[in-house]
Protein backbone atom coordinates (compact mmCIF):
# COMPACT_ATOMS: atom_id res chain seq x y z
CA UNK A 1 0.00 0.00 0.00
CA UNK A 2 1.24 3.44 -0.81
CA UNK A 3 -0.28 6.84 -0.64
CA UNK A 4 -1.72 7.01 -3.10
CA UNK A 5 -0.96 4.82 -6.14
CA UNK A 6 -0.12 1.20 -5.43
CA UNK A 7 -0.23 -0.35 -8.87
CA UNK A 8 2.41 -0.72 -11.59
CA UNK A 9 3.95 2.50 -12.91
CA UNK A 10 2.40 4.29 -9.92
CA UNK A 11 -1.05 3.69 -11.36
CA UNK A 12 -4.11 2.24 -9.71
CA UNK A 13 -4.22 -1.50 -8.91
CA UNK A 14 -5.72 -3.26 -11.92
CA UNK A 15 -6.41 0.20 -13.34
CA UNK A 16 -9.24 0.89 -10.86
CA UNK A 17 -9.01 3.75 -8.35
CA UNK A 18 -11.75 2.14 -6.25
CA UNK A 19 -9.39 -0.76 -5.44
CA UNK A 20 -6.51 1.49 -4.39
CA UNK A 21 -6.03 1.42 -0.60
CA UNK A 22 -4.56 4.48 1.08
CA UNK A 23 -4.54 4.52 4.89
CA UNK A 24 -5.42 2.21 7.77
CA UNK A 25 -6.24 3.53 11.26
CA UNK A 26 -6.90 1.67 14.51
CA UNK A 27 -7.52 3.24 17.91
CA UNK A 28 -9.64 2.83 21.06
CA UNK A 29 -13.06 4.47 20.96
CA UNK A 30 -12.62 7.74 22.90
CA UNK A 31 -14.23 7.37 26.31
CA UNK A 32 -14.81 3.62 26.01
CA UNK A 33 -11.73 1.38 26.11
CA UNK A 34 -13.90 -1.71 25.59
CA UNK A 35 -14.44 -0.68 21.97
CA UNK A 36 -12.14 0.06 19.03
CA UNK A 37 -12.46 1.99 15.78
CA UNK A 38 -10.93 0.73 12.54
CA UNK A 39 -10.86 3.01 9.49
CA UNK A 40 -9.91 1.78 6.02
CA UNK A 41 -9.50 4.39 3.27
CA UNK A 42 -9.31 3.93 -0.48
CA UNK A 43 -10.10 5.60 -3.84
CA UNK A 44 -7.68 8.55 -3.69
CA UNK A 45 -7.94 11.79 -5.61
CA UNK A 46 -5.90 12.08 -8.79
CA UNK A 47 -2.29 13.13 -8.38
CA UNK A 48 -0.34 15.93 -10.07
CA UNK A 49 -0.11 13.79 -13.21
CA UNK A 50 -3.17 11.54 -12.89
CA UNK A 51 -2.70 8.03 -14.32
CA UNK A 52 -6.39 8.00 -15.21
CA UNK A 53 -9.58 9.71 -14.06
CA UNK A 54 -11.23 8.49 -10.90
CA UNK A 55 -14.85 7.36 -10.94
CA UNK A 56 -17.53 9.16 -8.90
CA UNK A 57 -18.76 5.75 -7.69
CA UNK A 58 -17.09 5.35 -4.27
CA UNK A 59 -16.73 1.57 -4.06
CA UNK A 60 -16.60 -1.30 -6.56
CA UNK A 61 -19.61 -3.65 -6.18
CA UNK A 62 -17.55 -6.44 -7.73
CA UNK A 63 -14.86 -6.13 -5.05
CA UNK A 64 -14.34 -7.21 -1.44
CA UNK A 65 -12.82 -4.72 1.00
CA UNK A 66 -11.36 -6.60 3.91
CA UNK A 67 -9.83 -5.92 7.33
CA UNK A 68 -7.52 -8.76 8.40
CA UNK A 69 -6.67 -9.46 12.03
CA UNK A 70 -3.80 -11.64 13.25
CA UNK A 71 -4.23 -12.51 16.93
CA UNK A 72 -1.23 -14.83 17.52
CA UNK A 73 1.76 -13.15 15.81
CA UNK A 74 2.01 -15.60 12.89
CA UNK A 75 1.05 -12.89 10.36
CA UNK A 76 -1.88 -14.99 9.13
CA UNK A 77 -5.43 -13.68 9.51
CA UNK A 78 -7.44 -15.33 12.29
CA UNK A 79 -10.38 -12.91 11.93
CA UNK A 80 -11.56 -11.01 8.84
CA UNK A 81 -14.22 -8.36 8.28
CA UNK A 82 -15.39 -8.36 4.66
CA UNK A 83 -17.35 -5.50 3.15
CA UNK A 84 -19.33 -5.80 -0.10
CA UNK A 85 -21.28 -3.03 -1.81
CA UNK A 86 -24.42 -3.09 -3.94
CA UNK A 87 -25.99 -0.49 -6.18
CA UNK A 88 -29.48 0.42 -5.02
CA UNK A 89 -30.69 2.78 -7.75
CA UNK A 90 -30.38 6.50 -8.58
CA UNK A 91 -26.69 6.53 -7.77
CA UNK A 92 -27.12 5.07 -4.26
CA UNK A 93 -25.23 2.15 -2.74
CA UNK A 94 -25.52 -0.05 0.34
CA UNK A 95 -22.92 -2.03 2.31
CA UNK A 96 -22.96 -5.48 3.88
CA UNK A 97 -20.31 -6.62 6.38
CA UNK A 98 -19.41 -10.23 7.18
CA UNK A 99 -17.17 -11.52 9.95
CA UNK A 100 -15.10 -14.68 9.34
CA UNK A 101 -12.84 -16.70 11.64
CA UNK A 102 -10.22 -19.43 11.33
CA UNK A 103 -9.72 -21.04 7.94
CA UNK A 104 -12.48 -18.90 6.43
CA UNK A 105 -10.65 -15.75 7.49
CA UNK A 106 -7.28 -17.01 6.25
CA UNK A 107 -8.59 -17.70 2.74
CA UNK A 108 -9.84 -15.58 -0.13
CA UNK A 109 -13.59 -15.36 -0.51
CA UNK A 110 -16.74 -13.77 0.84
CA UNK A 111 -17.57 -16.33 3.52
CA UNK A 112 -18.54 -15.17 7.00
CA UNK A 113 -21.47 -14.31 9.24
CA UNK A 114 -23.41 -11.20 8.26
CA UNK A 115 -23.12 -8.60 11.05
CA UNK A 116 -24.37 -5.53 9.14
CA UNK A 117 -26.63 -5.58 6.09
CA UNK A 118 -28.03 -2.89 3.78
CA UNK A 119 -26.17 0.02 5.37
CA UNK A 120 -26.58 3.15 3.17
CA UNK A 121 -23.41 4.63 1.70
CA UNK A 122 -22.79 8.35 2.24
CA UNK A 123 -22.56 10.02 -1.15
CA UNK A 124 -22.64 13.61 0.12
CA UNK A 125 -21.54 15.64 3.13
CA UNK A 126 -23.89 14.01 5.62
CA UNK A 127 -22.33 11.05 7.44
CA UNK A 128 -24.81 8.17 7.45
CA UNK A 129 -23.94 5.84 10.33
CA UNK A 130 -25.62 2.46 10.78
CA UNK A 131 -25.86 0.80 14.21
CA UNK A 132 -26.33 -2.95 14.14
CA UNK A 133 -26.08 -4.85 17.41
CA UNK A 134 -22.61 -4.24 18.86
CA UNK A 135 -21.35 -2.58 15.66
CA UNK A 136 -21.41 0.83 14.01
CA UNK A 137 -20.54 1.35 10.36
CA UNK A 138 -19.85 4.31 8.13
CA UNK A 139 -19.03 4.00 4.43
CA UNK A 140 -18.72 6.81 1.93
CA UNK A 141 -16.84 9.89 0.77
CA UNK A 142 -14.76 11.78 3.35
CA UNK A 143 -12.09 14.46 3.47
CA UNK A 144 -8.67 12.83 3.04
CA UNK A 145 -6.90 12.88 6.44
CA UNK A 146 -3.47 12.36 4.85
CA UNK A 147 -1.17 15.39 4.96
CA UNK A 148 2.09 15.80 3.06
CA UNK A 149 4.04 18.29 0.92
CA UNK A 150 4.11 16.45 -2.42
CA UNK A 151 5.59 19.40 -4.31
CA UNK A 152 8.44 19.52 -1.81
CA UNK A 153 9.33 15.91 -2.65
CA UNK A 154 9.37 16.75 -6.35
CA UNK A 155 11.60 19.76 -5.58
CA UNK A 156 14.48 17.67 -4.21
CA UNK A 157 12.96 17.38 -0.73
CA UNK A 158 12.80 21.15 -0.25
CA UNK A 159 9.69 21.29 1.92
CA UNK A 160 7.58 24.43 2.28
CA UNK A 161 4.64 22.97 4.19
CA UNK A 162 2.21 23.20 1.27
CA UNK A 163 -0.17 20.31 1.90
CA UNK A 164 -1.29 18.91 -1.43
CA UNK A 165 -3.98 16.79 0.23
CA UNK A 166 -5.71 19.62 2.11
CA UNK A 167 -8.64 19.75 -0.35
CA UNK A 168 -8.67 16.12 -1.47
CA UNK A 169 -11.17 13.34 -0.73
CA UNK A 170 -11.06 9.58 -0.19
CA UNK A 171 -13.62 6.87 0.36
CA UNK A 172 -13.74 5.54 3.88
CA UNK A 173 -15.02 2.47 5.69
CA UNK A 174 -15.16 3.07 9.47
CA UNK A 175 -16.14 0.20 11.76
CA UNK A 176 -16.63 0.51 15.51
CA UNK A 177 -16.61 -2.85 17.28
CA UNK A 178 -16.13 -4.48 20.70
CA UNK A 179 -12.56 -5.34 21.67
CA UNK A 180 -13.90 -8.77 22.62
CA UNK A 181 -14.64 -9.28 18.91
CA UNK A 182 -10.95 -9.01 17.95
CA UNK A 183 -9.23 -11.16 20.52
CA UNK A 184 -10.37 -9.64 23.78
CA UNK A 185 -7.49 -7.22 24.23
CA UNK A 186 -4.56 -9.26 22.87
CA UNK A 187 -1.86 -7.52 20.84
CA UNK A 188 -2.91 -7.66 17.19
CA UNK A 189 -1.44 -7.24 13.74
CA UNK A 190 -3.80 -5.55 11.28
CA UNK A 191 -3.80 -4.97 7.55
CA UNK A 192 -6.40 -4.45 4.86
CA UNK A 193 -6.82 -5.58 1.29
CA UNK A 194 -9.07 -5.33 -1.76
CA UNK A 195 -9.99 -8.31 -3.92
CA UNK A 196 -11.70 -8.80 -7.30
CA UNK A 197 -12.65 -11.88 -9.26
CA UNK A 198 -10.57 -12.90 -12.29
CA UNK A 199 -11.74 -15.95 -14.21
CA UNK A 200 -13.91 -16.95 -11.27
CA UNK A 201 -11.11 -16.71 -8.70
CA UNK A 202 -10.66 -14.04 -6.05
CA UNK A 203 -7.44 -12.09 -6.72
CA UNK A 204 -5.81 -9.64 -4.32
CA UNK A 205 -5.62 -6.21 -5.98
CA UNK A 206 -4.03 -4.22 -3.15
CA UNK A 207 -2.96 -4.82 0.45
CA UNK A 208 -1.03 -3.17 3.24
CA UNK A 209 -1.04 -1.31 6.52
CA UNK A 210 1.84 1.17 6.50
CA UNK A 211 1.99 4.13 4.09
CA UNK A 212 4.55 4.38 1.29
CA UNK A 213 5.74 0.81 0.95
CA UNK A 214 5.60 -0.04 -2.76
CA UNK A 215 7.94 2.75 -4.06
CA UNK A 216 10.79 0.51 -2.91
CA UNK A 217 9.83 -2.11 -5.51
CA UNK A 218 10.19 -2.42 -9.26
CA UNK A 219 6.99 -3.16 -11.17
CA UNK A 220 7.57 -6.93 -11.37
CA UNK A 221 8.28 -7.07 -7.65
CA UNK A 222 5.31 -4.82 -6.91
CA UNK A 223 2.86 -7.26 -8.46
CA UNK A 224 4.20 -10.04 -6.22
CA UNK A 225 4.09 -7.75 -3.19
CA UNK A 226 0.48 -6.67 -3.75
CA UNK A 227 -0.61 -10.29 -4.17
CA UNK A 228 1.31 -11.44 -1.09
CA UNK A 229 0.63 -11.81 2.62
CA UNK A 230 2.58 -10.37 5.58
CA UNK A 231 3.75 -13.89 6.47
CA UNK A 232 5.70 -13.86 3.18
CA UNK A 233 7.23 -10.38 3.52
CA UNK A 234 10.68 -11.65 4.54
CA UNK A 235 11.41 -12.18 0.84
CA UNK A 236 11.11 -8.43 0.20
CA UNK A 237 13.65 -7.35 2.85
CA UNK A 238 16.63 -7.40 0.40
CA UNK A 239 14.73 -5.27 -2.12
CA UNK A 240 13.73 -2.71 0.50
CA UNK A 241 17.26 -2.68 1.93
CA UNK A 242 18.82 -2.11 -1.50
CA UNK A 243 16.55 0.89 -2.14
CA UNK A 244 17.22 2.34 1.32
CA UNK A 245 20.98 1.94 0.91
CA UNK A 246 20.81 3.94 -2.33
CA UNK A 247 18.47 6.70 -1.16
CA UNK A 248 19.15 6.99 2.55
CA UNK A 249 22.90 6.72 2.76
CA UNK A 250 22.70 3.61 4.95
CA UNK A 251 25.40 1.01 5.42
CA UNK A 252 24.29 -2.45 4.22
CA UNK A 253 23.62 -3.48 7.82
CA UNK A 254 21.76 -0.26 8.58
CA UNK A 255 19.69 -0.61 5.40
CA UNK A 256 18.61 -4.12 6.36
CA UNK A 257 17.62 -2.97 9.85
CA UNK A 258 15.60 -0.08 8.36
CA UNK A 259 13.92 -2.46 5.91
CA UNK A 260 12.93 -4.77 8.74
CA UNK A 261 11.32 -1.83 10.53
CA UNK A 262 8.92 -1.59 7.54
CA UNK A 263 8.25 -5.31 7.11
CA UNK A 264 6.11 -7.29 7.54
CA UNK A 265 3.58 -4.76 6.32
CA UNK A 266 1.20 -4.80 9.28
CA UNK A 267 -0.10 -2.28 11.80
CA UNK A 268 0.60 -3.48 15.37
CA UNK A 269 -2.28 -2.67 17.68
CA UNK A 270 -2.88 -3.28 21.38
CA UNK A 271 -6.43 -2.06 22.07
CA UNK A 272 -5.67 -1.74 25.80
CA UNK A 273 -3.08 0.99 25.13
CA UNK A 274 -3.36 4.52 23.69
CA UNK A 275 -2.86 4.58 19.94
CA UNK A 276 0.24 6.27 18.48
CA UNK A 277 1.91 5.46 15.17
CA UNK A 278 4.12 3.53 14.51
CA UNK A 279 4.29 1.63 17.80
CA UNK A 280 0.60 1.03 18.46
CA UNK A 281 -2.22 1.55 15.99
CA UNK A 282 -2.68 4.89 14.26
CA UNK A 283 -4.86 7.92 14.87
CA UNK A 284 -6.03 10.09 11.93
CA UNK A 285 -3.94 12.97 13.27
CA UNK A 286 -0.73 10.92 13.56
CA UNK A 287 2.00 12.12 11.19
CA UNK A 288 2.85 8.80 9.54
CA UNK A 289 4.66 10.44 6.65
CA UNK A 290 7.22 12.05 8.93
CA UNK A 291 7.92 8.61 10.40
CA UNK A 292 8.48 7.33 6.87
CA UNK A 293 10.78 10.24 6.02
CA UNK A 294 12.92 9.44 9.05
CA UNK A 295 13.30 5.84 7.88
CA UNK A 296 13.95 6.92 4.30
CA UNK A 297 16.60 9.46 5.27
CA UNK A 298 17.42 10.25 8.90
CA UNK A 299 18.22 13.85 8.01
CA UNK A 300 14.59 14.41 6.96
CA UNK A 301 12.18 14.40 9.87
CA UNK A 302 9.42 16.90 8.97
CA UNK A 303 7.76 18.12 5.78
CA UNK A 304 6.30 21.14 7.66
CA UNK A 305 2.71 19.87 7.23
CA UNK A 306 0.32 19.15 10.09
CA UNK A 307 -3.05 17.42 10.57
CA UNK A 308 -6.11 18.77 8.82
CA UNK A 309 -8.44 20.93 10.87
CA UNK A 310 -11.66 19.41 9.47
CA UNK A 311 -11.33 16.09 11.29
CA UNK A 312 -14.07 15.17 13.77
CA UNK A 313 -13.86 14.14 17.42
CA UNK A 314 -16.68 11.63 16.97
CA UNK A 315 -17.46 8.69 14.70
CA UNK A 316 -16.62 8.51 11.78
CA UNK A 317 -13.80 10.94 12.74
CA UNK A 318 -12.93 12.09 9.21
CA UNK A 319 -14.26 15.41 7.93
CA UNK A 320 -16.98 15.90 5.33
CA UNK A 321 -15.88 15.59 1.69
CA UNK A 322 -14.88 18.68 -0.22
CA UNK A 323 -16.81 17.68 -3.35
CA UNK A 324 -20.38 16.34 -3.47
CA UNK A 325 -20.60 13.51 -6.00
CA UNK A 326 -24.02 11.95 -5.41
CA UNK A 327 -26.53 12.22 -8.23
CA UNK A 328 -28.80 15.18 -7.77
CA UNK A 329 -27.01 16.37 -4.60
CA UNK A 330 -26.15 20.00 -4.12
CA UNK A 331 -23.14 21.25 -2.15
CA UNK A 332 -24.02 22.60 1.26
CA UNK A 333 -22.30 25.37 3.17
CA UNK A 334 -23.91 24.27 6.42
CA UNK A 335 -22.07 22.28 9.06
CA UNK A 336 -21.92 18.60 8.02
CA UNK A 337 -24.16 16.36 10.09
CA UNK A 338 -23.94 12.79 11.35
CA UNK A 339 -27.11 10.70 11.08
CA UNK A 340 -27.31 7.44 13.02
CA UNK A 341 -29.65 4.67 11.93
CA UNK A 342 -30.31 1.83 14.37
CA UNK A 343 -31.04 -1.76 13.47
Amino acid sequence: MTHHYSGPNFGFPRGDARLDLTDLFAFPQPGDASRSVIIMNMHPSSTLNPPEPTTPEPFAPEAIYELRVDTNEDMVADIAYRVRFSRSGKGAMTATVRRAEGSEAAGRGEEGQVIIEGSPVSMGREALVTKSGAYRLFAGWRSDPFFFDVEGVLNNMQFTGKDWFADKDVCSIALELPVSDIGGGARLNLWHRSLVQVNGEWVQADRGARPSQTPFLADAEREAYLDGEPAQDERFVPMFAHALEKTGGYTPQGAEAAARSLLPDVLPYDPKMPAAYPGNGRMPRDDAKDVFLTVLNGRLTWDKCGPHTDMLDEFPFLGAPHEVRSMGAEPSESRPTVQVMGR
